[in-house]
């Protein structure tokens, strides 16, 4: 039988210098993995992840139309800072707010058809006239019943098929008896657009025209009326930036109003 050296000491009684480094480095490995352990296991405990955090601004996104005052989400001014042609800025002024319903009779059959996969919870919408009081908007709010992944499909759908370029797919207006917009019908439609949320269970949408009433028989999307060499007549009068912007700024103070909700107490 043959055994192992037995361990030596020098002449002080001290053990040889690769044994102590290798006790201090074990140590430190030890406290290290102990560190990052307790890191997960804090952030697991606190629910701090950013799937968790999407989920729960998804899920708040959703309940603003019963938790949010129609001034949040319509508010009765709405600056447009450089949101007109070249840059101009603009100032919409809501005239008419519609009861909260459902989504019969609101869309033309193909958009309703197009928008029927993710449902419809509630539909929002209000109508805003320029500072001149010559173009009527009406943007929209329709919070669907879908997650996440139907929301995704359906703004791919959107994309890849240019949904939201069609002229058989435009949203309708609100025309409200008693003010400037009410004469604005279906076929007043000038500029409209169209976005689906993949952070939110909500589709937004704008639709505009001029507030005499007049006919328009060559709708643009706004994306198409916006461009500078656009030469239909509702595009040479703003109206796709009038549709584009105020849509904009809507979303922007829904996602705000989504973030807020979420916001957790210091």
């Amino acid at each position: 039988m043959t055994f192992g050296q037995p361990e030596t000491y020098d002449d002080r009684g001290r053990a040889p210098r690769g044994r102590g480094r290798t006790a201090v480095a074990t140590a430190c490995v030890v406290l290290g993995l102990g560190l990052i352990g307790g890191a997960v296991t804090g952030s697991w405990l606190v629910g701090d992840s950013a799937e968790e955090r999407q989920r729960s601004a998804f899920a708040a996104a959703g309940d603003l139309w019963h938790n949010m005052p129609v001034d949040g989400l319509f508010p009765p001014t709405v600056e447009g800072g450089g949101a007109g042609p070249g840059g101009a800025d603009r100032t919409w002024t809501r005239v008419a707010v519609a009861p909260d319903t459902g989504c019969a009779g609101a869309f033309d059959p193909l958009l309703g058809k197009a928008l029927a996969p993710v449902g419809c919870e509630r539909l929002l919408r209000a109508t805003y006239a320029d500072a001149t009081g010559s173009h009527v908007t009406t943007v929209g709010l329709l919070f669907t019943e879908a997650e996440a992944p139907a929301m995704r499909s359906l703004e791919r759908q959107f994309e890849t098929e240019n949904l939201a370029r069609r002229t058989d797919l435009m949203p309708r207006p609100y025309a409200a008896k008693g003010t400037v917009a009410a004469g604005f019908g279906t076929r007043q439609r000038a500029s409209w657009t169209v976005s689906v949320l993949t952070d939110a269970p909500v589709v937004v949408y704008a639709v505009s025209g001029w507030a005499d009433a007049r006919r328009v028989d060559d709708p643009q999307p706004a994306a198409e009326a916006m461009r500078d060499d656009a030469t239909a007549a509702s595009a040479q009068a703003g109206l796709g930036h009038e549709a584009q912007g105020l849509a904009d700024r809507i979303e922007r103070g829904l996602r705000r109003h989504a973030a807020t909700a979420t916001e957790q107490p210091s």
